[in-house]
């Protein structure tokens, strides 16, 4: 397998760092190497969190600027200051607004790069199902509608119920099936 370098990104207690681990035990389920770094800052004050997630024969932790596949960004702020490790051709999904994101600006600087972008309104998606703090889960779900390769919906829903908690087992498959079928629905227009 190629190395495959994902940055996800947002604002403390967004939960980032469980989508890390979805990801990370997916990737080890499925028998792939990974290495990973994350920084936490002042994020239990709503500060970034950035966090790194190689997966294949890799070296080091980190993804150098320009190297990512792959960002997944929990705020449209973070995106926008974590563009610099997105590699031509690389994608990106935010939890923002259609409307509002990307700026005009930046929308120029992705389309002479290749860079193709999704948004989906993650945070409000959560709050109507009941569940405002788990709009993670719904962004994971839409990212997991696009892929083809190892880190699918299936094999990252398996990991969902796995890693949850028994009590949260229910809303967070809710949550997370409701990002994958809003994917789904896009892939069909």
């Amino acid at each position: 397998m190629n190395t495959v370098n994902i940055v996800l990104c947002g604002l403390g207690g967004q939960g980032i760092l469980f989508m890390t681990k979805v990801l990370s035990w997916a990737a080890v389920n499925k028998g792939l190497n990974i290495l990973g770094a994350e920084t936490h800052g002042m994020a239990q004050r709503g500060g970034s969190v950035t966090s790194h997630l190689r997966l294949g024969d890799v070296e080091s932790s980190l993804v150098r600027a320009g190297t990512a596949h792959f960002l997944i960004s929990l705020d449209d702020v973070e995106a926008y200051r974590n563009l610099p490790f997105l590699a031509k051709g690389a994608e990106m999904y935010v939890n923002a607004s259609s409307e509002l994101f990307p700026e005009e600006r930046v929308r120029l600087f992705l389309d002479s790069r290749r860079i193709t972008y999704r948004t989906i309104p993650a945070e409000k998606m959560a709050q109507e199902l009941g569940a405002p703090l788990s709009s993670n889960l719904a962004l994971l779900g839409y990212f997991s509608a696009f892929r083809k390769g190892p880190l699918t919906y299936k094999s990252l829903r398996t990991t969902i119920e796995e890693i949850s908690p028994d009590p949260f087992k229910e809303i967070n498959f809710t949550i997370f099936d409701a990002g994958y079928k809003r994917g789904i629905e896009e892939t069909r227009e």
